[in-house]
């Protein structure tokens, strides 16, 4: 919204800094951080008062998780609240990429919202059936694949580009959509497993944005496309504006969320944040580099995956339980330990992820 002041601009002005995506992307981050720090608390204490006993705690999972009983959900609406309106405010409004990603971020969003409150309204920790939240996050990705494919070039449309070998698009056909839908609801479905531990998620998320953000900036410009040996996607930039509302967003929530947390992201920000980091991928054309950046949710994902079905097989378990963060906790270590540890391994798979860009 704000970047139609650069109608107001000469050329050499204060007003001529809003054509700067970067310049619009600190202002982002500035203008979410600040409505976390400041709708954080009656937020917060809303929830508490509306919910009672807070988010159901699982009766088979560790035992230190039940001194978390009466820790309130739904604290994704601290996030999605935060980067929804830093993005209104500052990316560019006719840029279907930015409204692609608000769109599937706010489905997801609704999908989890609904799913917590389900749990809260009935006090246990079944909330919308397993296959309805599939069928629906489903259906969502099928637009999103569709409005990406259409607004991507000519030349990339329904095509898969690969890491490190630039030079090579695999015509993928009309599977590429089937293959985008999976990219987008396996990624929202891994943030929410991963979404186990206080301030576990959050962290590798924003990491893990702020990386397809920087590979969002460097695609949609031709002068770093031709550098690099990358496909240029025009108006990818925008989606910077996001991320960084992302990440300012997200800071604010880890302050109430760091442990001992005081309120819980819930489905309503964990299925959020995963849709629209693979909603990221596919506007940018990196669908593969997310499962390096994103490799710790992937993990999580194949640990719950792995158990399932060996257990069906075999009766007995790879894991002591899973997703693998339990895992470590079933082994004896601390909260604090897992997280942290968690969030170098994060930060080290998006260092490998954007290191994909020069690599040839």
């Amino acid at each position: 919204m704000l970047y139609w002041l650069t109608l107001l601009s000469d050329g050499g002005d204060f007003f001529n800094l809003f054509r700067y995506i970067t310049f619009r992307a600190g202002g982002a981050f500035m203008t979410a951080l600040v409505f976390g720090f400041l709708f954080g608390p009656p937020l917060i204490l809303s929830l508490r008062r509306r919910q009672g006993k807070g988010q159901p705690i699982r009766s088979d999972g560790p035992a230190s998780h039940l001194s978390k009983a009466g820790t309130p959900t739904m604290g994704g609406l601290l996030i999605v609240g935060a980067l929804l309106t830093s993005t209104l405010l500052w990316a560019r409004l006719d840029n279907p990429y930015v409204w692609l990603v608000v769109f599937v971020t706010l489905s997801f969003g609704l999908i989890g919202f609904l799913d917590d409150y389900a749990k809260v309204s009935k006090g246990n920790v079944k909330g919308v059936p397993g296959r309805v939240r599939l069928g629906v996050g489903f259906a969502i990705a099928l637009l999103a694949a569709g409005w990406a494919s259409w607004h991507h070039p000519s030349e990339l449309q329904l095509q898969l580009a690969l890491p490190v070998f630039k030079d090579v698009l695999v015509n993928m056909g009309v599977v590429f959509i089937p293959f985008a839908m999976i990219v987008i609801v396996g990624a929202a479905n891994a943030v929410n497993l991963t979404d186990g531990l206080d301030g576990l998620a959050i962290m590798p998320v924003m990491i893990a944005s702020g990386a397809l953000g920087i590979i969002a900036y460097t695609v949609g410009r031709t002068d770093f496309t031709d550098y690099l040996g990358l496909h240029y996607v025009p108006g990818t930039g925008e989606i910077l504006i996001f991320v960084a509302g992302l990440v300012g967003g997200g800071l604010g929530f880890l302050w109430y969320n760091a442990p001992p947390a005081a309120v819980f992201m819930g489905d309503t920000g964990s299925l959020a944040l995963g849709g629209a980091l693979g909603a990221i991928a596919v506007a940018t054309k990196h669908e593969l580099v997310l499962g390096i950046v994103g490799g710790l949710f992937v993990a999580e994902a194949l640990s719950v995956i792995v158990q399932v079905l060996y257990f069906k097989r075999t009766g007995k378990r790879v894991f002591l339980m899973a997703p693998i963060h339990h895992h470590y906790e079933k082994k004896g270590w601390a909260e604090p330990q897992i997280v942290i540890r968690f969030w170098i391994i994060a930060l080290i798979l998006a260092m490998i992820g954007l290191a994909t860009l020069k690599l040839r």
